[in-house]
């Protein structure tokens, strides 16, 4: 990562529809907002900024250390959260930016590497992303797991919540092997942007595929920019959605490296 100057930004919201008060749910004593920062920590970042609309949350996190943004409660995505952060903080436009959503505790650091490295040499684009391959039929027709389809070149077709591609000569069903010679693709929702075309993105309305699918991606391929995709070099742990990922969430964290102290 020699030479690369990026910023992470991890959006934690207090009023999560399914998990209110998630970022402060502790995890092995620890609350689950610490965790995915210190995750960040392990990656190459130059600097690494919490935003939160949430002054409990707020609190929290400077108690651990942690560099942190007040934004506004109305905002409808982590994006427009982090968008305002780097127009407050007077970022300069060519800043490269990677959104660490704030309930993936699991995320390996390298990846927070590899997609800002992605984003890096492909000089002409605004945004990548990464995904990994699916092996089961059950993954592939899960609605909440999105699949992603991309081009010979790695930039992105079209995301959705539908199993993707669908092959037409073999039967597709929730419990038989997937055809042989098709690459399937779970999209990891990790992402890197140039700050000038993130600011771009937030100033587009909502897309129709994007309210259909409920996913805010697509908003980018409807406009006709390109957002690249690169293979994961491993698989990322759980996120945290539901209470019943928590048990997932403490498996995966006994084999992460512990908390360590804050540097002063």
């Amino acid at each position: 990562m020699a030479g690369i100057d990026f910023k992470v930004v991890i959006p934690a919201r207090y009023g999560a529809s399914r998990l209110p008060g998630k970022p402060l749910l502790e995890i092995a004593g620890v609350p689950l907002i610490r965790h995915v920062y210190e995750r960040a920590r392990e990656c190459t970042a130059n600097q690494i900024v919490i935003a939160t609309d949430d002054v409990r949350i707020a609190e929290v996190c400077t108690a651990f250390g942690a560099d942190v943004a007040l934004t506004r409660s109305d905002h409808h995505s982590g994006t427009d959260r982090i968008a305002e952060v780097a127009a407050t903080r007077g970022w300069p436009r060519d800043s490269i930016l990677v959104n660490l959503q704030g309930d993936e505790p699991c995320m390996p650091p390298a990846l927070i590497d590899q997609v800002a490295r992605d984003l890096a040499g492909h000089g002409s684009t605004g945004m990548a992303t990464l995904a990994y391959p699916i092996h089961a039929a059950q993954t592939l027709f899960d609605p909440h797991t999105v699949k992603v389809v991309t081009d010979a070149d790695g930039y992105a077709l079209y995301f959705s919540r539908a199993p993707i591609p669908w092959h037409r000569d073999e039967s597709l069903g929730a419990h038989e092997p997937l055809p042989q010679g098709v690459r399937f693709l779970r999209h990891i929702g990790l992402y890197a942007y140039r700050l000038a075309f993130l600011m771009r993105f937030v100033s587009w309305q909502p897309a129709p595929l994007e309210l259909a699918e409920s996913l805010e991606q697509l908003r980018v391929l409807w406009h006709g920019e390109a957002i690249h995709v690169t293979q994961a070099l491993e698989e990322p742990g759980p996120g945290v959605d539901t209470l019943e990922d928590m048990e997932r969430v403490i498996r995966c964290l006994e084999t992460a490296p512990s908390i360590r102290p804050q540097q002063r």
